[in-house]
């Protein structure tokens, strides 16, 4: 894909600009959300075992649930546990053709999934061991590694605690 330049890329930015300013709140003016915070993601996936192996034995995120899809027999809807009550779900739909990923409109572009500092050097040397094609620390993101799961959806694992960006608390946590 081109990155927009010159012009173009201007004036997106300038439309970007003329965003934040119409709609980002100061933190003291910003209303409490009236969600709780997220249940599960739910995904698709080609094939319930390798992404069972990857998830849990690879990087080690504890399957908690494997049950049929109530909407489609014969599917399975499973889920991790991925930190702090929330989770991550997958479907598999047998039958179903599916493409390869490609980043679009709708699709997941990455999940970002925070990591505590000791448990990013070890999956660092985890995924050097494994031969895993990653990506990070670099980019400027020296917090960040960049991997696709078996399925070609993007996991960064991201060195930050939970509601803070590039060093920057921008939500906290509310009862």
């Amino acid at each position: 894909m081109a990155e927009p330049q010159g012009a173009e890329l201007e004036q997106i930015r300038a439309r970007r600009d003329q965003l934040r300013e119409r709609y980002l709140r100061p933190p003291a003016e910003r209303p409490a959300t009236p969600v709780r915070g997220v249940h599960h993601i739910a995904l698709v996936c080609r094939d319930v075992e390798e992404t069972i192996a990857w998830y849990q034995d690879f990087l080690g995120f504890p399957l908690v649930e494997l049950v049929e899809n109530r909407d489609y027999a014969g599917s399975s809807h499973f889920f991790f546990d991925i930190g702090h009550q929330n989770m991550l779900g997958f479907f598999d739909f047998p039958g179903l053709e599916s493409p390869p990923w490609v980043e679009t409109i709708g699709a997941v572009q990455h999940l970002a999934l925070s990591i505590a500092p000791e448990q990013f050097a070890l999956i660092k040397a985890m995924l050097d061991e494994a031969g895993t094609d990653y990506l990070g620390p670099d980019r400027g993101a020296q917090d960040s590694i960049y991997l696709r799961d078996p399925n070609g959806v993007g996991i960064e694992l991201y060195r930050e605690p939970l509601g803070e960006f590039e060093g920057t608390t921008l939500v906290t946590e509310t009862a």
